[in-house]
Order: C-alpha cells, then sequence, then structure tokens
C-alpha cells in the first residue's frame, strides 16, 4: 500500500506528483517474511532493553549515590566488544548465525530475569549488579556482530540491504524514544524490578520470531584452520580494503572523540543549563528525534550508490553540531543543535554500515562486522574514560569542542579519498550486480570526461 496523495484523476497525467510519501518504498524490506518477523520481534525487545538500561542506572545511582560508579557500570557493559568482539565474529563466520542469535536472546533474557528476582525479592547488591553487568557485555560482543551480519540473510535482495539497516535503525531510535518514558513512569509507580522483568519478556517477541524464520540450510565451512588464523585473514582482509578500512577508522575516530559526548551530557544538562533530570531526558530524546528522521531518510533512498559520499558529509555535520553545541549556553539553541547531532550520528552510522555490508564477502562478513563493532562500540567507552579526564581538567564544553574538531579533520580526510574509494568500489557492485556492467562504464566515462568542478 502507498500512503500519500492520491492523484485526481482530473489531474494532468504529466502534472508532478506532490508531497506523496511511498511507504511501500520507505519500508520495502518488510516485504520479506523473516525480516518482517525480526523486525516486529526485535522492536518488542529493544523497548524492553531500553528500560532496562533506565532502570539500571536509576538503581546503581539510587545505592551507590556514585557517578563513578554509575559510569564505570556503563564501562563494563561495553568494553567487551572491543576484546571479545574479533574472535565473535571467527565464531559467527564458523558457525550457525541463526542459532547463535537464539542462544545469545536467551543468555540476555536470563541476565534480564535474574536482576527482577533480585531487585523484587530485595536481594540485590552492587556487586550482583556489576557481575551481571559484565556478563551483559560479554554477551553483547557476540550478539552484535552475528545480529549485524544475519541482516543479510534475511533480506533476498543485496540492493534493499541498506534499507533493512535503515529500518534497524529506525527501529533502534523509536524504542529509544518510547522505553525510557515508559520506564520513568514504572519506576516511579512499582520499582526498577518490574522494568527488569518487562525486559525478560519482551526478549520472548525475539525469540519467537527467530524460531518462526523460514531459512534455507546453511552451506557447511570447512574450519580446519585454527581461530587465530581465522581472524588474521579477517584483520587482513578488512585493512587491505581501502573502503571497509576507511569507513572503520572514521567510526573508530568518531566513537573515541566524537560519540562520547552524550556521557557529558548530565553535565551540560545540570552545570551548563542549571537545570534537572528533565532537562537531561529533553537533551537525550532531541538527539533520538534527529537519529530517527536520518535513519527514515536513509529508508527512502533507492540505492546504495554515493554513500561514500554521504559518510564524510554526515561526520561534518555531526562534528559541527559538536563545535556549535560547545558554545552554546541556550538551552533552546542546544536542542536544536542535538537533533542536527542525532541527524548527523545516525546518518553517518547508517551509510557506514551499508557499505561495509554491501562490499564486504559473505564468508567474511561476521569478522568484519565485529571488527565495526569494536570500532563503534568498543571504543566508545574508552573515549568516554579521556572525555571524563578531560573534562575534569579543561571543562566540558572545551572537551565537546576538540572531539567535534577531531571528527571534523576525520572528514575531510575521508573525503579527500572519495576519489579512489569510488574507483576501488564500483567494480565490486558491478560483482554483486547492484550496478549494471553498462551503467557503470557510462558512469566512469562521465566522470573522465566531464570539467572538473570550479
Amino acid at each position: 500500500m502507498t500512503f500519500g496523495l492520491r492523484k485526481n484523476p482530473i489531474q494532468s497525467k504529466s502534472a508532478p506528483r506532490l508531497n506523496a510519501i511511498d511507504m511501500d518504498h520507505i519500508f520495502r524490506a518488510l516485504k520479506y517474511r523473516n525480516y518482517r518477523l525480526y523486525f516486529i520481534g526485535q522492536g518488542v525487545s529493544l523497548i524492553g532493553s531500553w528500560m532496562q538500561a533506565v532502570a539500571m542506572s536509576w538503581l546503581v545511582y539510587r545505592m551507590t549515590r556514585s557517578a563513578f560508579l554509575l559510569g564505570f557500570v556503563g564501562f563494563t557493559s561495553q568494553i567487551p566488544s572491543f576484546f571479545i568482539g574479533p574472535f565473535a565474529g571467527v565464531l559467527a563466520d564458523r558457525w550457525n548465525k541463526h542459532r547463535m542469535l537464539v542462544v545469545t536472546q536467551t543468555l540476555l533474557m536470563i541476565q534480564a530475569l535474574i536482576l527482577a528476582l533480585l531487585v523484587t525479592f530485595q536481594t540485590v547488591e552492587v556487586w550482583h549488579i556489576m557481575v551481571l553487568s559484565i556478563f551483559l557485555g560479554l554477551i553483547n560482543a557476540v550478539d552484535m556482530p552475528t545480529r549485524q551480519s544475519f541482516v543479510i540473510q534475511m533480506v533476498e535482495k543485496r540492493s534493499e540491504l541498506g534499507n533493512a539497516i535503515a529500518l534497524n535503525s529506525m527501529m533502534f531510535n523509536g524504542a529509544r524514544l518510547v522505553g525510557p518514558s515508559v520506564a520513568g513512569l514504572v519506576v516511579a509507580a512499582a520499582g526498577e524490578g518490574v522494568c527488569f522483568m518487562i525486559n525478560a519478556v519482551s526478549f520472548m517477541a525475539v525469540i519467537g520470531a527467530l524460531f518462526a524464520m523460514r531459512l534455507p540450510r546453511p552451506r557447511r565451512r570447512k574450519t580446519e584452520s585454527h581461530v587465530l588464523s581465522d581472524l588474521r585473514e579477517g584483520i587482513r582482509y578488512t585493512f587491505g580494503s581501502l573502503p571497509i578500512r576507511s569507513v572503520i577508522l572514521l567510526i573508530a575516530l568518531i566513537s573515541l572523540m566524537g560519540s562520547s559526548f552524550q556521557v557529558l551530557m548530565p553535565v551540560f544538562a545540570k552545570e551548563i543549563f542549571h537545570g534537572g533530570a528533565h532537562t537531561l531526558g529533553f537533551l537525550v530524546a532531541a538527539v533520538g528525534v534527529g537519529a530517527f528522521a536520518g535513519a527514515f531518510f536513509l529508508a527512502s533512498r533507492k540505492s546504495v550508490q554515493g554513500l561514500e559520499k554521504f559518510i564524510p558529509m554526515a561526520a561534518s555535520v555531526f562534528a559541527a553540531g559538536l563545535i556549535a553545541v560547545s558554545r552554546s549556553r541556550s538551552l533552546i539553541v542546544s536542542l536544536v543543535l542535538m537533533v542536527i547531532i542525532g541527524f548527523g550520528m545516525m546518518l553517518n552510522m547508517v551509510s557506514s554500515n551499508t557499505l561495509i555490508q554491501t562490499v564486504v564477502e559473505d564468508d567474511k562478513r561476521g569478522r568484519v562486522m565485529s571488527l565495526y563493532t569494536m570500532a563503534f562500540v568498543g571504543m566508545t567507552p574508552i573515549g568516554s574514560l579521556i572525555s571524563g579526564t578531560l573534562a575534569s581538567t579543561i571543562g566540558t564544553p572545551n572537551t565537546v569542542l576538540i572531539g567535534g574538531l577531531s571528527c571534523l579533520t576525520g572528514a575531510l580526510v575521508f573525503a579527500r579519498q572519495i576519489p579512489r574509494l569510488k574507483k576501488a568500489i564500483h567494480p565490486i557492485f558491478v560483482k554483486k550486480g547492484i550496478l549494471p556492467p553498462v551503467a557503470a562504464g557510462i558512469q566512469t566515462a562521465s566522470e573522465l570526461t566531464a570539467p572538473p568542478e570550479q
């Protein structure tokens, strides 16, 4: 079905169709049954996961009144991706990804259930939370690259992989807008334990979706080689490919120097804008609105062609937003800037993910996506520690300013490589049927004969 303006039968056939939004096109990956099941199940589960994240933070702070422990819990839940992620990618390339996801999602459900029982029976202690947080990080280190590399098995046409990844991001940010809001109400009315229990139950949706999928029997991959040998092969392949290497290095820089601004948002809310938890909520929601808009925009694109141009543009928008917000002292202006920051961040992330998933060879997809996850998720807690140290020395605004300038520098370096990236990407697109040989030849010829831009 198509949502938009219906053409008036009296209207001229040649008249343009204005203001029409083709929802079939934007949500086209949902026509595949397996992906549709995953989208619905994961959407329900993510709302529960966001509820748990908010309830966990509140529980830690309520029990300890320690900002350090609050940050340490976040650190322990993310840092395993940096160390375990690459090995998880080797397993994802060797084993059945579908079965791996069933196992990881079940373990995540058990983790939430244990938290719920500990809080409900009032036996929870800080060390329980730390151990369960580390356990959560270990499971996510395996789950994330496996989920990233599993998307291609749910979408039959490789040309629509970008749409599926963009819809994933829309789903994630939609849950980010709903989950924390619901969690705040539930914590106030019934306590953190109920949030953990809701999250545990929500995993039934994604586990049920995984069991309901109809997947072809996967081809068995020979596994005579050693795990370390496979890991070295994946690293050589990743950093030997100019497109993949360039994208991962830029993502690592942004995660290290830019994404950690989210850790400092409570400081902005309290010390810069003299607000409270509601001010922090507005800032977080503004980032979510921008991110949702960025994912929606990418979902409406018809092709993966040209993504190499979007990546530095999006990184520049993200960096410019950080630089501007570091100088802002107005809450209203900063909220607008947070929307821009969220838009640029999501545009960069989804474009990068899509480009890598499109050009990577299928037998190395798990290892490459694990290195992408290590760059995207694993560098963030390290960046948070760096940002916290800098903020205590030179102040939060100056720390964010340095992060924005660093990301802008990375975007400019990436932009200079675009001609080489296009030259490397086009043969891959032709080989995979995304770009017809004739069209590729015409495009190459036009690039060689067109006058240089002024």
